[in-house]
């Protein structure tokens, strides 16, 4: 045995072929594995969004019952009576990939007033796919896959 091959025998390490193999394998897993990662962001941003709409809906009725039934209350005015938490401060909060948009009426003459709360994604398809709506006009949340939703849209699940 010449001493060449002796010291071939001891050397450790990765061929180039094997190193190409571990890089295609690890993109492979990376071109699968993304997509995936961004379908269950847009899912949990979206659960998200329908249960901060929920948690809206209650915070209203409970100002409104403050109110002896006589007014909805804007975000700030809801953070202001402790039932929301303070990152819905602001006229459009966004919040988990969502902008909230509320509108409130004032009750005139024999009219009650109203509220109504959009959920639209902050930049749609990559942070959510559908749009939500809810309401004093509703007791469920609707919701949109292409624009912003109303109460004419179906509810949310059917």
């Amino acid at each position: 045995m010449s001493t060449k091959n002796i010291y071939r025998r001891h050397e450790r390490g990765f061929s180039l072929i094997e190193l190409m193999i571990v890089i295609a394998i690890i993109g492979i897993l990376v071109g699968v594995g993304i997509p995936a990662w961004k379908a269950s962001v847009r899912s949990a941003n979206e659960a998200a969004a329908v249960q901060n709409l929920r948690s809206i809906s209650t915070s209203q009725v409970t100002y409104f019952n403050l109110k002896n039934r006589t007014s909805y209350g804007n975000f700030d005015q809801l953070v202001q009576a402790g039932l929301m938490d303070k990152r819905f401060t602001g006229d459009s909060p966004v919040d988990n990939g969502y902008i909230y948009t509320l509108t409130t009426t004032a009750k005139s003459g024999t009219n009650p007033p109203t509220y109504s709360v959009n959920a639209n994604p902050q930049q749609p398809g990559s942070t959510g796919s559908q749009y939500f709506y809810t309401g004093s006009d509703t007791s469920a949340i609707h919701n949109n896959p292409d624009k912003a939703a109303s109460a004419q849209d179906p509810v949310n699940g059917q």
